[in-house]
């Protein structure tokens, strides 16, 4: 059979039509392909009342905020990287290696009570948080401090002058702030319920009430 010849409007349509596919063709091979979803990545520095110090496996207020997040956050990864006896200068000491091995996006900083517990220098305690705080924000991460405060009997300047710490520090580098993770606990009516035997760690009755106290403060860092 014979074809018959395609006239000059035909060849016109052809053309442009062709033009205009390999254009979309092109943008779409050029295009950047979608930014994947970042999963959360909550890094825990802290020291034995982090830790599960005296606890069975998964009673901690970390455990209990891991399992929290598998409900309402299911892709967000918790790192508990608490050590017992930890202080902020082995806190700081520890924290380029695990920004570099976890690239959290919140860093959770709970650490002092050691500090105030040895009579190590107030200065020399908000000079390490003041390190770490900063060491996170440039790693990229939000900064959640949990503040400590320490008893009556270790003076009442030393107290003052330790509890002040963890708001300035905070106040100076825009991060978030718990003022005491402790509270309803070891400021209790019934404060010994409420605390182990050794009567410094919180029992497994406090933890729930640890992670209501955090909560608040973390929710908001992780949307």
């Amino acid at each position: 059979m014979k074809l018959k010849p395609i006239d000059s409007a035909m060849r016109r349509w052809l053309l442009t039509a062709l033009a205009a596919s390999a254009c979309t063709s092109a943008i779409a091979a050029t295009a950047a392909p979608a930014a994947p979803t970042t999963s959360p990545v909550i890094l825990v520095l802290g020291d034995s009342l982090s830790a599960e110090y005296g606890l069975a496996r998964g009673q901690g207020w970390v455990a209990l905020l891991q399992q929290r997040l598998a409900k309402s956050m299911p892709q967000a990864r918790v790192v508990n990287a608490s050590v017992s006896g930890d202080t902020t200068s082995g806190g700081r000491a520890r924290l380029t290696n695990l920004l570099q091995q976890h690239k959290p996006t919140v860093v959770v900083i709970e650490l002092g009570g050691n500090d105030a517990l040895r009579g190590l220098p107030v200065a020399g305690t908000r000079d390490n948080l003041q390190a770490m705080t900063r060491a996170s924000q440039a790693a990229g991460a939000k900064v959640l401090l949990l503040g400590m405060q320490v008893p009556p009997n270790y003076g009442g300047a030393y107290g003052r002058d330790f509890s002040a710490v963890f708001p300035d520090v905070a106040k100076q580098h825009k991060a978030a702030l718990l003022p005491f993770l402790l509270t309803g606990i070891a400021d209790a009516p019934d404060a010994m319920s409420w605390f182990q035997a050794d009567r410094i760690h919180p029992s497994a009755k406090a933890q729930p009430r640890m992670l209501e106290n955090v909560w608040p403060h973390l929710q908001p860092l992780l949307r």
